[in-house]
């Protein structure tokens, strides 16, 4: 099953809207994350699988991919932790609501908790 979820790459003044989409599938369990992530993106892998468990749902124990679109826009720091979660949680239905016109923004603490993010 995949899901979107939409969020923002900010660079300066400016942001480019960024698609957040995530698929779990059967397979070996791994987290993969592409679409030209700095090591703050890469690093959101432990992140959001800490901040999900401790948070009281189950990381997928299967393959997950997660695509930031559109890939030639650079995307930078730990605000993708939290549409990424989200994203992995909708796509394997532990959760359900309309993600339609909303942009999800924010850093996840190891307990699941939200942080603030600069810009």
């Amino acid at each position: 099953m995949s899901s979107k979820v939409f969020s923002a790459a900010v660079t300066g003044l400016e942001a480019e809207l960024i698609e957040v989409e995530a698929d779990v599938s059967n397979g070996l369990p791994a987290t993969i994350i592409v679409g030209l992530p700095d090591t703050a993106v890469q690093e959101s892998k432990e992140r959001v699988k800490t901040a999900i468990r401790n948070a009281g749902s189950v990381y997928p124990s299967t393959r997950v991919s997660v695509n930031l679109a559109p890939a030639d826009v650079p995307k930078l720091g730990t605000q993708f932790d939290l549409p990424i979660a989200l994203a992995i949680l909708l796509a394997g239905k532990q959760v359900s609501f309309n993600t339609t016109d909303r942009i999800f923004i924010g850093e996840l603490s190891l307990d699941g908790q939200l942080r603030r993010i600069n810009g």
